[in-house]
């Protein structure tokens, strides 16, 4: 059972007021909010070990190397990968993804296929779309039904011989439905096909186990999973992150230049070219223990009770329309007002201190088969609360009769 009064004190920007209301947060998909334990791990770094890593011979190098190197063993032992220089440190999930689907250019030809699905984030659509352009590769789509879930009798006509890469979210940013992505990842290795996983939405809820799911790649953002913005990681099976080729080069990612060759350094450097975001990689892994001190079983637990509590009362206003109703979903909740503009919605609900996020969700293909121009979306986390959710439900209240 979580404290959450006392896990709220953890946060100081939740003492804030907004428009002269106390601080409503219900942007967590977008960015979670970070706890004053994780704030004080960047004040130490930059206060006592700033300083470039695996280079230097002198004492404050070889401390920020090891920190940030213990922190690339946090993460491993966080996702249960099998060697820690499976962990590739990113900048976040969008540039994981990117670095895969370079890499992929080496592997692709004219007539192959890559799948992904309509629930797909922009990030997790555009490196597709501009790899097929590169290679002649084609892009097929899984559909989804109105419950914003996806169709997997479809996924199972789309894979063949053709198929060399799938590409899923393990949960929907902008629905929350939670994907079988077991169920998904299994039937792509039967035709030979590589599976990469963006798990940004899905890490601040529960734990991937890379071995247990067998997946080839996984991807994820510190800043969701209450750590800072600009960090993430690439975790990748280690025959895989041998086969591609480098991402970047520069600095840390080469073992010998000469003006005639140059050859490649060793997993994870191999692809961490030039200085890392080395006090971000470190606050990473203290984010990840903060989380885990807590207990994720506990956090999915409680925050399923807050989608409960938030669905059914958002549910009780009359005109209220709330998208992706999987029974297997997190706690996002994507609404309309009948004949109101999202953004306008948003924008009332700010004068009242409550943060939300209108628009596409960078999600614009969902939005187009719901025939919407976008959805108001209230995601909730751990250190929200139920008397939160009834200033949500009050707000949209009012907007609603200022609006109508």
């Amino acid at each position: 059972m979580l404290n959450v009064d006392e896990i709220r004190k953890d946060f100081p920007i939740l003492d804030r007021e907004i428009h002269g209301k106390p601080l409503v947060y219900f942007d967590n998909a977008a960015t979670s909010q970070t706890p004053q334990q994780v704030i004080d791990v960047i004040v130490v770094y930059y206060s006592k070990y700033n300083a470039n890593i695996h280079r230097g011979v002198h004492t404050l190098s070889q401390e920020a190397t090891d920190l940030y190197e213990q922190a690339r063993i946090k993460i491993q032992k966080h996702f249960n990968a099998k060697h820690s220089h499976e962990i590739i440190m990113t900048s976040g999930t969008t540039h994981g993804i990117n670095l895969v689907a370079s890499g992929f250019t080496a592997f692709l030809k004219k007539g192959d296929e890559i799948i992904i699905s309509a629930l797909e984030h922009h990030s997790n659509i555009v490196p597709w779309q501009m790899l097929c352009e590169r290679t002649g590769a084609q892009l097929k789509v899984i559909p989804i039904n109105q419950e914003g879930e996806l169709i997997l009798s479809e996924y199972n006509k789309l894979l063949s011989e053709k198929t060399k890469l799938v590409f899923v979210n393990h949960i929907s940013n902008a629905l929350g439905t939670i994907n079988p992505i077991e169920t998904i990842i299994e039937k792509a290795h039967q035709v030979g096909a590589a599976v990469l996983v963006d798990g940004a939405q899905a890490c601040p809820h529960l734990v991937p186990d890379v071995q247990d799911l067998n997946v080839d790649f996984y991807v994820a953002s510190a800043h969701k999973i209450c750590g800072p913005t600009g960090v993430g990681m690439l975790y990748g099976k280690d025959e895989w992150l041998q086969k591609l080729p480098p991402y970047q080069g520069g600095g840390e990612m080469i073992a010998e230049v000469t003006f005639e060759k140059t050859t490649y350094a060793d997993l994870p450097h191999k692809f961490e070219a030039g200085t890392p975001n080395i006090c971000g990689g470190i606050a990473f892994g203290a984010a990840l223990d903060y989380m885990n001190a807590i207990g994720f079983d506990a956090i999915a637990a409680y925050e399923n009770e807050l989608l409960e509590y938030a669905t059914e009362e958002l549910s009780a206003i009359d005109g209220l329309k709330i998208y992706g109703t999987s029974e297997h979903k997190t706690s996002v909740i994507s609404f309309n007002l009948e004949g109101i503009h999202p953004y306008d919605i948003g924008t009332i609900l700010d004068k009242m201190g409550i943060a939300v996020r209108t628009g596409h969700h960078c999600a614009q293909p969902i939005m187009d088969f719901y025939k919407i121009p976008g959805t108001v979306r209230a995601s909730f986390a751990f250190y929200n609360t139920k008397k939160e959710i009834d200033a949500l439900v009050s707000a949209v209240n009012k907007a609603k009769m200022m609006l109508s």
